[in-house]
């Protein structure tokens, strides 16, 4: 299963008569990059904090966890849309047995 082919001119994901392509579907891509904002928001001001000598370490350990929390979101925003998008189309394609070691994978990847 190819996956950075198949790409139109504009990043859009289309299949051709060869092979199946499997792209990150549009909308998960936007949610993903907006929850990604928030967690680069959350690294700059740990930043900005630790340029700070009276900084209070629980501050920063909080909003460490802050990033933790947001990285975690993107990483479900982008396993909900593989779900729906590829896992749960698998056995339509044929690729259900590499779908499924594709997906304890992604398991792995965001626990």
């Amino acid at each position: 299963m190819k996956k950075t082919e198949g790409k139109t001119a504009d990043g859009g994901c289309h299949p051709t008569h060869t092979d199946t392509h499997l792209c990150m579907p549009e909308d998960v891509r936007k949610r993903a990059n907006r929850r990604l904002a928030i967690a680069r928001g959350h690294v700059e001001s740990i930043q900005r904090m630790l340029e700070d000598p009276n900084v209070y370490c629980m501050d920063v350990l909080r909003q460490i966890k802050a990033v933790q929390g947001a990285l975690s979101g993107v990483a479900g925003v982008v396993l909900k849309g593989h779900l729906e998008a590829h896992v749960a189309t698998a056995s339509e394609r044929g690729d259900a047995t590499e779908l499924v070691d594709e997906l304890l994978e992604a398991m792995k990847l965001t626990q």
